[in-house]
């Protein structure tokens, strides 16, 4: 009898771990795609969709048409919680019954840890859905017509911070285009101790690489600091300072979602050993944002550690191939650290980063940064969307 296997989520980790499961174990098992999204989305390309240098379906796909043609069921519903005694996702639509469970729900994003954060409810953008690129877009197109001041950062907590850099350097370079640069002071504020930390403790000289391109932009950057709160057209930090702004775009702090939080740590994080399943429940997996990994330092204001996609599909394909070990009988496989390999755009450059291990001390550690690598961010954007639209998981 096949094994039942349901993925939580249509995001990078899930989409691999199921062709992967499927590829590997064919009519051994029966996979099935939960999510609350029809569509996968091309996450790294929703800083240039917030800039209108894509649009949406340039960087989507049905995830029904990619899945099915795979022997994949797809049911699009909104997980509500797990019942892992009883091995069941519990839907509004339904239950599903499983013999191994995959968490790739990506995170909660928690906008209420800053008052005045986010775009609802809040006076903030943010670009890490669709949803909120394709506002801040609208919001972009507005602000042109009346520039002012830009406020662009990460709150306190924040662990993604490729985002925040791209969307900073792409606004200047946009604003150079129209030669509305020089009405537009731009203020950059992160949490990290340093530009260039990333929440990695750093990349070889990330800190003065950075700090340059920041200078040569003449972008103004306060590091190392807490924000109190955000009001209409004003970020108040812990230190007293006010900074205005006629736009601003913030990344949140992230949680576990609340489906699957009660499984996790006290941030809903899911706790996991080396071949991603969960440290205290057999028959559960976790890939991506939703897995628990430790920052590498602590810092003097709270950081995160980033998960990036890269990282995500090489969790995804170890956990896949733990699971087919089991599933054959055969012991499971050794896995390596999680390394990274990063191409961030700089509106008209960008930069090229490796880590292997993503946590120091490092085997390698590679950073560049040159117009090739924003050609090359561009090629993989529609290399993956191929790619994932076929199923080719095992492709590099």
């Amino acid at each position: 009898m096949a094994a039942k296997i349901i993925v939580l989520g249509g995001s990078f980790g899930g989409l691999t771990s199921a062709f992967e499961l499927k590829r590997l174990l064919g009519k051994k098992v029966d996979v099935s795609v939960v999510s609350d999204l029809d569509r996968f989305i091309f996450i790294p390309s929703l800083p240039w969709l917030s800039m209108g240098w894509r649009r949406p379906k340039d960087i989507t796909l049905s995830l029904e048409k990619i899945l099915r043609p795979k022997g994949i069921e797809f049911i699009h519903q909104e997980a509500t919680t797990i019942d892992a005694d009883s091995s069941k996702v519990i839907t509004s639509a339904g239950e599903f019954n499983y013999d191994y469970l995959i968490i790739a729900t990506g995170p909660a994003l928690v906008f209420s840890a800053v008052s005045g954060l986010g775009p609802e409810g809040g006076h903030t953008e943010c670009i890490f859905t669709l949803e909120q690129a394709e506002r801040c877009h609208e919001k972009w197109k507005e602000f042109l017509k009346e520039p002012g001041p830009v406020v662009v950062g990460s709150v306190q907590g924040v662990s993604c911070f490729g985002p925040v850099y791209e969307y900073a350097f792409e606004i200047d370079a946009e604003l150079r285009r129209r030669k509305l640069r020089h009405k537009v002071p731009i203020t950059f504020i992160t949490s990290e101790p340093y530009v260039g930390h990333f929440g990695i403790g750093g990349l070889g000289k990330s800190k003065r690489l950075m700090e340059d391109e920041f200078a040569d932009r003449e972008i103004k950057v306060i590091a190392n600091t807490a924000v109190e709160e955000i009001t209409p057209g004003e970020v108040r930090l812990k230190d007293g300072t006010k900074i205005p702004f006629k736009l601003s775009m913030f990344a949140p702090p992230m949680a576990g979602v609340k489906a699957v939080s009660h499984l996790g740590n006290p941030k809903g994080f899911i706790p996991v050993d080396a071949n991603y399943r969960h440290k205290e429940i057999s028959n559960i997996f976790s890939v991506g944002v939703a897995v628990a990994m430790a920052p590498p330092e602590q810092t003097p204001v709270p950081t995160g550690l980033p998960k990036t996609g890269f990282m995500t599909v090489k969790m995804a394909k170890d956990a896949a191939s733990t699971l087919t070990s089991e599933i054959l009988g055969k012991a499971p496989p050794a896995t390596e650290p999680v390394d990274v390999l990063c191409l961030m755009d700089m509106g008209n450059t960008a930069a090229f980063m490796k880590a292997k291990p993503v946590i120091p001390p490092r085997q390698e550690s590679v950073l560049k940064a040159g117009i090739q690598y924003k050609w090359m961010k561009a090629a993989f954007e529609k290399y993956y969307l191929w790619k994932i639209s076929r199923g080719l998981t095992q492709l590099p």
